[in-house]
């Protein structure tokens, strides 16, 4: 089609050029040999088009059947598909040679955890991130048994399997405007299958102001301890906190939140939401006061950081020294129903030192129960990274008060408070780290503690791809279900061990 096009332009040219001359010739009275000349001319340059012409169609000739016999179709096709701006630009991208030294990929890997960008328009793009891991736990090692503080014994279920304990499947970007974000997940506790909370489908959408203003909605954490304000999974530790962690924090709800930096290095996030707990139950289990707050300060004053996502251990090697400190206070007003199963996916319930749940019927036995109660909890943390070493705590306070109950309860109120330290060591940069962590708990119902010995393997020398294996040791865990390797009242050894893979 185009040399038949460019044929009729060079007759046209030609035809213009020849009736042009001898109007110049009259004009200018050249002579007869000087037209002769020109016209010479003019036949060198149609002969020069034409083969020019020629060897192009050749040449797309040729190209169109070696497209046919890699793709089944023409490059007209393609052009007319819409593939490409013109032949040209199929031409290009379909040369044999092109395709052999340079393979195609479809996606742009992003590290750090952001995963593979999926699409990138004008309107809006799509990353798809994962996180997963595979446990072999071994709690044989503990006492069959325990009683608690009113003297009832109980048996424990101790587990010894391998479970691919976890996957969380993430859609994550903007739309319509680069400030307008989303983030839309699927949560799994595969630990267990056929509950009601073993899948979790949730999200929130955000708008970004700028660096001192965000906003959201949807299912977030209430940041009520350091865990809980963005640091997973840069942590010691595989998808577990140390026991005292476990025991005073809140957990996920629906709510709205803003955060953002109130100066270099201070940042800030405050929310408001349902209850200390959503996953796992339903909205008509909700009482109708809109009453549980959680906010978090903290402060990094010498390097302005700490690290991705200000997790736990000096992975990254911090040539200075870098500090944080950060102060954490959560309030709810909490009914009994709204309160997770034991075996819900982040399971956060209000426990007595000893583990027994405060809302459980005759808890006390004295045959009372409470059914309402208010839960106030406040922390403190500092951490320190220097040259692959880091030491980091923090120190938790509880109040749980104002009682609505049935029958008798010997309480009016309940106070505990206690603490978790971690160290943790690079023995070999980027590629082996050890750890140490333990927490201990002052409680009215008990003084139940841990301590763990991990190490961290990473063989790609990659954060976020690492095998962990743990010696834990309980003393009368108040805490524990089938997701993490407590079991409540356990005492003794825990063995397990995780692969852990995230993009």
């Amino acid at each position: 089609m185009y040399s038949f096009v460019q044929r009729v332009l060079v007759f046209c040219v030609s035809a213009i050029a020849t009736v042009a001359v001898p109007g110049a010739a009259l004009a200018q009275s050249p002579s007869q040999a000087e037209i002769l000349e020109r016209l010479q001319r003019l036949e060198q340059n149609q002969a020069k088009f034409e083969a020019l012409l020629a060897e192009r169609d050749a040449r797309i000739e040729q190209l169109e059947m070696e497209l046919d016999r890699s793709t089944g179709r023409s490059a007209a096709d393609a052009v007319a598909a819409g593939d490409g701006a013109d032949i040209e630009t199929v031409i290009v991208d379909t040369e044999p040679e092109e395709s052999e030294s340079r393979p195609a990929y479809f996606g742009e890997f992003q590290p750090g955890g952001r995963g593979f960008k999926l699409a990138e328009t004008p309107m809006g793009d799509v990353n798809f991130s994962a996180w997963t891991y595979a446990r072999f736990l071994n709690q044989q090692m503990l006492d069959d048994s325990y009683t608690d503080s009113f003297g009832r014994e109980r048996e424990l279920d101790t587990r010894n399997d391998i479970q691919l304990n976890k996957v969380n499947l993430y859609f994550k970007g903007w739309v319509y405007d680069p400030r307008l974000t989303y983030l839309l997940y699927t949560w799994t506790a595969n630990t267990s299958q056929g509950d009601s909370a073993q899948v979790v489908v949730a999200g929130n959408i955000g708008y970004r102001f700028g660096e001192n203003l965000n906003l959201g909605v949807g299912i977030g954490a209430l940041p009520g301890t350091r865990s809980l304000r963005g640091t997973f999974p840069y942590w010691n530790k595989v998808d577990t906190r140390p026991m005292a962690d476990e025991f005073f924090r809140p957990s996920y709800t629906t709510g709205v939140w803003a955060s953002g930096d109130l100066a270099p290095g201070l940042k800030y996030k405050v929310m408001a939401g349902n209850n200390l707990s959503q996953l796992g139950v339903n909205a008509a289990e909700l009482d109708d006061s809109f009453n549980t707050f959680s906010g978090a300060l903290w402060w990094m004053p010498t390097t302005g950081e700490f690290g991705p996502a200000g997790g736990y251990g000096d992975f990254e090697h911090h040539d200075d020294l870098a500090t944080s400190f950060g102060l954490h206070v959560t309030r709810s007003r909490e009914d009994r129903q709204s309160q997770p199963g034991t075996e819900d996916i982040q399971n956060s319930q209000i426990r007595l030192s000893d583990g027994t749940v405060i809302f459980q019927p005759d808890a006390f036995a004295t045959g009372g129960r409470i059914n309402k109660a208010t839960y106030l909890m406040s922390s403190i943390d500092a951490g320190f990274k220097y040259r692959g070493y880091a030491l980091e705590g923090e120190y938790y306070f509880r109040w749980v008060d104002d009682f609505k109950t049935e029958g008798d309860i010997p309480k009016n109120d309940l106070f505990d408070h206690g603490f978790q330290l971690q160290a943790s060591m690079m023995l070999v940069p980027k590629t082996l780290q050890t750890y140490l962590a333990g927490s201990y708990i002052f409680g009215e119902y008990g003084e139940p503690w841990d301590l763990a010995l991990g190490v961290n393997w990473y063989p790609l020398h990659r954060r976020l791809f690492r095998l962990n294996t743990e010696l834990l040791y309980l003393d009368d865990s108040p805490v524990g279900y089938s997701s993490v390797p407590f079991a409540v009242g356990g005492n003794g050894p825990v063995f397990y061990s995780s692969l852990e893979v995230t993009f």
